[in-house]
């Protein structure tokens, strides 16, 4: 992977593993529990498959991923010594959100926010067997404005095309208001309150909705 510093420090050893792009980011997808190369994707919209696979590769290398093979079907998942990084991907994380300044406009990326979303949903807290959100944001481009995320007791799905599904309860936002939501930075009422974002439908769903997901960097926010 990368070269080497040439020093006995631990550290130093490490970060020759993981001081490449991406490799971080790729790390943190597998502790957040992706497996197959799609979904890996989908977590590192903006990363090459090309450079995916290089950097899927340094890790097996390394012992830090392990490739499962199932006839078609491949995953890859983390070994001890892998699993083992969670604590460190879970400290930058609480260092990013107490550390680092506001979002640019080029970090805003709805494509990301909604498949993390998707991953964070709370089915216990649904209040009927199959619910339908769509998200419509006002700021984002064009082509990546319409999202759908589809709750059943047993799965979540997130579609950028209309799955054809009656919608439940409909969510127009700000993406960068989202977002906040999402990082700590604000609350459901407050985003709300503002007009930064509306929810339309049954008054249960509407009340309710913002307990469906649970972001992991709330806690982290220390806000």
């Amino acid at each position: 992977m990368g070269s080497s510093y040439h020093q006995f420090c631990p550290v130093a050893k490490a970060m020759e593993l993981f001081d490449e792009r991406w490799t971080m980011l790729l790390v943190r997808e597998l502790v957040l529990g992706s497996e197959r190369f799609n979904d890996l994707r989908r977590g590192l919209p903006r990363m090459s498959p090309s450079l995916l696979s290089t950097r899927l590769h340094q890790l097996t290398t390394a012992g830090i991923v392990r490739r499962i093979t199932d006839g078609r079907d491949v995953r890859y998942v983390l070994t001890p010594a892998g699993r083992d990084l969670e604590s460190v991907v879970d400290a930058l994380g609480d260092w990013g959100s107490r550390w680092t300044g506001r979002l640019g406009d080029e970090d805003l990326d709805p494509k990301l926010l909604m498949w993390d979303m998707h991953r964070h949903v709370d089915r216990s807290a649904i209040p009927q067997e199959r619910v339908v959100v769509h998200f419509a944001f006002t700021d984002a481009p064009l082509g990546s404005r319409r999202w759908w995320l589809v709750v059943t007791a047993d799965d979540v799905d997130v579609c950028d095309v209309d799955p054809g599904f009656e919608v439940s309860v409909a969510v127009t936002a700000e993406l960068r208001a989202l977002t906040e939501i999402w990082r700590g930075e604000r609350c459901w009422s407050d985003v709300l309150r503002s007009g930064a974002a509306v929810i339309d439908g049954p008054v249960t769903l509407r009340r309710t909705l913002p307990d469906w997901f649970v972001s992991p960097l709330v806690a982290k926010s220390g806000r």
